[in-house]
């Protein structure tokens, strides 16, 4: 077996047409980050531009982590990793990765996919499609640290 690759930067694909992912993007980019997070919308051109093989559909049912060597992440893994790449929120990634912690990871991602069923907007409001750079707005570059 091979030895795993650190992972130096991680891109989070959002389903823009969901407000709790959309709010979530917006609390993740005002952390502070151990690791730095590009937050990309599911399944628009930018995230078929930079990866060509996902099943783009998938990402938008269940939340999806990619890292920079090609590690892919979805449901509870993918919300795991999302903390793990927060400073204040890494101890708790690593607890809810351990056989204790995995039903709560579950439980969270499960709790969250049903709120989003509820809630879920047609179509992508922030940019989704059709939006050839992949930037949601002129307002924010995924650096901001302050939701528009």
């Amino acid at each position: 077996m091979a030895p795993a690759q650190a992972v130096r930067s991680l891109t989070v694909l959002y389903d823009a047409g969901c407000p709790l992912c959309v709010h979530i993007r917006h609390w993740l980019l005002a952390q502070r980050r151990l690791v730095p997070l590009a937050l990309v919308p599911a399944a628009s051109w930018e995230a078929r531009r930079r990866f060509p093989r996902l099943d783009h559909a998938s990402t938008l049912r269940e939340i999806t982590v990619i890292g920079d060597s090609g590690q892919v992440w979805t449901g509870s893994d993918a919300f795991i990793v999302c903390l793990w790449a927060l400073a204040e929120h890494r101890p708790k990634a690593n607890w809810l990765a351990t056989p204790a912690g995995r039903p709560f990871a579950r439980a969270a991602m499960y709790t969250a996919s049903r709120w989003r069923e509820a809630v879920r907007t047609e179509g992508h409001p922030e940019g989704a499609e059709g939006d050839p750079e992949g930037v949601e707005g002129p307002a924010c570059d995924d650096h901001c640290a302050v939701p528009r």
